[in-house]
């Protein structure tokens, strides 16, 4: 099947192509600077924010995964909705049959935050031309280079004793990034799945507060929380911004969205991908291991260099 994925070159978009490829997919990878771009599958250039450039991208495809977000734009609302109705009329005009969507968790009665409220408006913006749409609502997905699980690790991994807010205490349901690439490779192969809304998530529902304690007992490191509860949504980026390197739009969208319980509520995608997805401790250990894996990488490139230069001299 020839698929288009868009943010090929993403945290997850970058695992789903080369996933897809495994499965003996002619998969196009979508982005805008197709000349740079090392990851699997053909690259192509495609733009978001130029419907002609969509369709050329999506001509001849039949199915396409839509994973593209404009979160650390602080106008991201008003981007992500005008991208998704270019994006669903491309769909439409070059015939594709399915697209499949990564959302975000929460229950729909809820005051969303203007994050999760965004994703649910590209679900329903996305399907707004006929062509049926396959959502995965996820919530914090653990994986190295995801921006929520940087979050988490960098605040353990700098702050011996942390003051924290609120929202440190509303619960979640993590899920590992290879698990979620398992579901979104899995919703292609069932009919079934076409149309439908899926909630994934991992075996244990845990507070933010929890995830961080686990992450630090997993690196053998001692965590001191100090609570207070009248830090500001506001006050909270500015001091994320400081001790991690997420920026302040980025983390002030995800502060935003960590007041809302993110649980799943319906697990009916495990009767259509069936599968045990990992605990949290092991999915903890898993990004913790690829991202001490790509650190040597990188070193060895950096001496190689550098041996290189010294040849030449």
């Amino acid at each position: 099947m020839r698929i288009l994925v868009t943010g090929a070159s993403g945290f997850v978009g970058s695992r789903l192509a080369t996933a897809l490829v495994g499965e003996g997919h002619d998969v196009r990878a979508m982005t805008r600077h197709p000349e740079g771009y090392r990851g699997a599958g053909a690259a192509v250039a495609g733009d978001v924010g130029d419907e002609g450039s969509l369709r050329e991208a999506l001509d001849g495809c039949e199915a396409a995964y839509y994973l593209v977000h404009s979160l650390a734009d602080p106008d991201f609302e008003r981007k992500d909705a005008a991208a998704a109705r270019s994006f669903a009329r491309a769909a439409a005009g070059t015939g594709v049959g399915r697209i499949v969507y990564l959302g975000g968790l929460g229950r729909d009665g809820d005051t969303l935050s203007p994050h999760l409220r965004s994703r649910r408006q590209v679900e329903r913006l996305l399907g707004g031309t006929g062509v049926p749409v396959t959502v995965l609502r996820a919530g914090i997905v653990v994986g190295h280079g995801g921006v929520s699980w940087e979050l988490t690790r960098q605040l353990v991994a700098h702050l011996p004793a942390m003051v924290t807010p609120r929202w440190v205490h509303t619960r979640t349901q993590p899920i590992a990034v290879a698990d979620v690439i398992r579901y979104l490779v899995g919703v292609l192969r069932a009919p079934e799945a076409a149309g439908r809304v899926f909630e994934v998530g991992g075996p244990e529902v845990l507070s933010y507060l929890d995830m961080l304690t686990r992450v630090a007992l997993v690196q053998n490191r001692h965590l001191f929380v100090v609570p207070v509860p009248l830090l500001s949504p506001r006050l909270s980026s500015r001091w994320l911004a400081l001790v991690t390197d997420v920026d302040v739009a980025t983390g002030r969208s995800l502060i935003d969205s960590m007041t809302n319980e993110v649980v799943v509520t319906d697990d009916s995608i495990r009767s259509v991908v069936p599968f045990e997805p990992m605990d949290y401790d092991r999915m903890v250990l898993e990004a913790l291991v690829e991202r001490a894996a790509e650190h040597r990488r990188r070193g060895r490139r950096r001496r190689a260099g550098w041996l290189s230069r010294g040849a030449r001299r």
